[in-house]
């Protein structure tokens, strides 16, 4: 099974794993299975870090690389494909950052990982946390 993680729950995995429960964290850890993290998380992130409201350790350049390549998470690039059916989900969910991840979810057939509550009112498989 492959799944995409929302940027917080990424974030929980680094840094508070206890936020998750072991009902989620254990298919998260399965080897069999694929993680997957998107562009739209890194942009968020860069965006979250310059305005001062996410420290990191290091610039999100050097963090979020090294993290997934040690932690074996898969990046995901953001296609045209998905940032044109960002126009086609309805308004259940403001925040742009997560509607990509829905679109993106939804096109690639993932599971998306969040404990945002708003993304289960859309047509996507979710791993709720």
């Amino acid at each position: 099974m492959s799944f995409l993680l929302d940027t917080h729950v990424w974030l929980w995995l680094l840094t508070t794993p206890e936020r998750i429960p072991p009902q989620v964290l254990s298919p998260l850890a399965d080897a069999g299975n694929r993680l997957l993290f998107s562009a739209a998380s890194s942009w968020e992130i860069a965006i979250k870090y310059r305005l001062g409201k996410l420290p990191l350790p290091e610039p999100p350049a050097e963090f979020i690389p090294r993290r997934l390549v040690r932690d074996g998470i898969d990046p995901l690039p953001v296609r045209h494909e998905h940032t044109y059916g960002v126009a086609e989900l309805p308004p259940y969910h403001n925040d742009p950052f997560d509607r990509l991840l829905i679109v993106q979810a939804h096109i690639e057939g993932l599971t998306l990982v969040s404990a945002d509550p708003v993304m289960s009112a859309y047509d996507v498989r979710l791993l709720q946390v």
